[in-house]
């Protein structure tokens, strides 16, 4: 219990700092608010369901790292973090590929979540259709945020190239959802059984 306490404290600790960080002379203020909402959103729902509905801890570290990459997108805007700008040079890229990331991790941290969600809820009874499920709902939640992020655009001309990062590139929707589904796929793959252990003896303790 006192392990969990502490471990509880770091991640808040950790999420508060960055957050306040990210809130100090941001590049543009609309798109700060608008990127670093989902980290705020998501950090006020763990809050509420963490007594009745602990995650694993695999989950709360994959959730402060996407929260983290949120955050500092939207202290810079995605098109300009300076170390993907470096990165750019160093890789003889065409742009700044930061938002890539995000694109990648969107895939990949909501995948982790709607595992642990349909697994601990028994909404599949095959391993293949709950797959199938996660996959296709990462695919279903990236092309809603580029809807939004089209919204985005419609509604504030000024705020809009910051907040949609698409630098020019054309074909910028269409990849990010490419990315989002890589990273669904990768996360299932790559972390699944470790997953099934965390869930195992956290399970077994709320029994």
């Amino acid at each position: 219990m006192q392990k969990n306490k502490v471990a509880i404290s770091i991640w808040i600790a950790i999420f508060m700092a960055v957050l306040i960080w990210s809130g100090i002379g941001p590049k543009d203020r609309v798109t700060w608010m608008l990127e670093v909402a989902p980290a705020v959103i998501g950090f006020i729902a763990l809050a509420i369901t963490y007594k009745q509905f602990p995650l694993t801890p695999l989950l709360y570290v994959l959730i402060l790292i996407h929260s983290i990459i949120l955050i500092v997108g939207g202290h810079y805007t995605y098109a300009e973090v300076p170390l993907f700008d470096d990165m750019k040079e160093w890789f003889g890229w065409e742009r700044n590929n930061y938002d890539k990331l995000g694109h990648f991790v969107q895939g990949f941290v909501p995948a982790m979540i709607a595992r642990e969600l349909v697994i601990r809820l028994n909404v599949f009874n095959s391993a293949k259709w709950r797959n199938f499920f996660i996959i296709s709902f990462c695919l279903g939640f990236s092309a809603f945020y580029e809807l939004i992020e089209w919204w985005v655009a419609l509604l504030s001309d000024q705020a809009a190239e910051a907040f949609l990062g698409t630098q020019g590139y054309v074909w910028d929707t269409q990849s990010d959802m490419w990315w989002c589904l890589l990273g669904a796929i990768i996360a299932l793959v790559t972390l699944s059984k470790w997953h099934d252990s965390q869930l195992g003896r956290l399970l077994s303790c709320k029994v």
